[in-house]
């Protein structure tokens, strides 16, 4: 391989994660979730059929385009209905590329190699039917039974999300267990997934485009899993926020010190609004809001570590004017939202430049999170 054919490997394998980093830069840090569930669809009005599934799904790209970063759909609510499933999942997946929202199909695969290797016509190469931004992957047939089907993934600007630690309870034991031989040996089987993934995003400038699942809910296991999220470098697909139990006080202590690479899906906490699309994307928005405030915190609690805490400001009584009455009047203390960097550390007004770019360049929705 020669230096342009390289470079332009290079391009192609870091393409995702540079697609997916501005779109988080733009929108947040928010994926939407579009699984429709039977009782949803139901509740909706729709019928518990493919078509009700499709319908569903358009209603939910159009709340999440322009106010989130990605859609991930939630692939076997709609291989339930077969044939038909899985074209209401095609025509729903053509009209995201149509409106520029990025895409994640949550399809949890893993097999032997020769099997896997499918998955790249299905959804990951230029003339895939049901052509994806992205996919989610189990490894637990050996990570290495993932590698093929990873490369054909960036070699075409695509990702893949892989499961480290999930926000089911019954998923620690296994994830937590310790490797007896082969790669890493007696670290948990967690962190190896997580080693294996880094190592392709090595190298790479910016978010790498392998990524892995760590839940919103995994906060007690922390410890336990081996897995440390801060010093991933790959982007980190986080369900389990809203409807699953997890709230802003757990992303904060899952994510502490995190860089800007953590996408929070959430899907029933905006899907129960509906059908009206107003409303899912008056869910959409506020969630959205919410997910990237604590997201902002969890990496300026990291960044405190070792920084002298800033004067506070006080009237000649000793009182801090922000905590007046007047600003408490709404129930709630108004939030730090530092937007000039004097008031940073010099290391962290770079981390911070694309979440301060939001929280300031719409008065409307500061004032929101304020």
């Amino acid at each position: 391989m020669n230096n342009t054919e390289a470079q332009t490997s290079i391009v192609q394998r870091s393409e995702f994660g540079k697609r997916l980093k501005a779109s988080m830069d733009l929108y947040g840090p928010l994926c939407v979730g579009i699984d429709p569930h039977r009782k949803l669809l139901a509740k909706w009005g729709y019928n518990v059929d493919a078509q009700g599934a499709e319908l569903f799904a358009m209603r939910m790209l159009q709340a999440a385009q322009g106010r989130a970063a990605a859609v991930k759909f939630q692939m076997p609510m709609f291989e339930r209905y077969g044939s038909k499933g899985f074209a209401a999942l095609e025509r729903a997946l053509f009209a995201a590329r149509q409106m520029g929202v990025i895409t994640i199909v949550d399809c949890l695969r893993g097999g032997l190699p020769t099997t896997v290797s499918a998955l790249a016509d299905a959804y990951l190469k230029p003339d895939a039917p049901m052509l994806a931004d992205a996919i989610t992957l189990l490894p637990y047939y050996g990570f290495r039974s993932l590698t093929n089907l990873v490369g054909d993934a960036l070699e075409n600007g695509r990702g893949v999300f892989i499961a480290s630690v999930t926000s089911n309870t019954e998923g620690i034991s296994l994830q937590s267990a310790i490797r007896q031989r082969g790669d890493f040996p007696g670290q948990t089987v967690a962190y190896g997934v997580a080693h294996a993934a880094q190592n392709f995003n090595d190298g790479v400038e910016g978010m790498g485009s392998v990524g892995l699942i760590i839940g919103a809910t995994i906060g007690q296991w922390m410890k336990t899993s081996g897995v440390d999220p801060s010093v991933f470098t790959g982007p980190i697909l986080s369900p389990g926020y809203g409807w699953q139990g997890a709230e802003a006080k757990d992303l904060k202590t899952v994510f502490k010190g995190t860089k800007g690479n953590v996408l929070v899906t959430v899907s029933r906490s905006i899907s129960s609004k509906g059908p009206e699309i107003s409303d899912l994307a008056m869910a959409t928005e506020s969630i959205a809001l919410d997910v990237r405030q604590a997201l902002y915190e969890a990496m300026e609690e990291n960044d405190k570590e070792g920084v002298p805490e800033p004067p506070t400001h006080t009237d000649n009584d000793g009182h801090d004017p922000a905590l007046s009455a007047a600003n408490l009047a709404d129930g709630h203390p108004p939030v730090s939202t530092p937007s000039t960097p004097h008031q940073l550390h010099p290391q962290q007004v770079t981390q911070h430049q694309s979440y301060n770019r939001f929280l300031i360049s719409d008065p409307n929705r500061r004032s929101r999170i304020i």
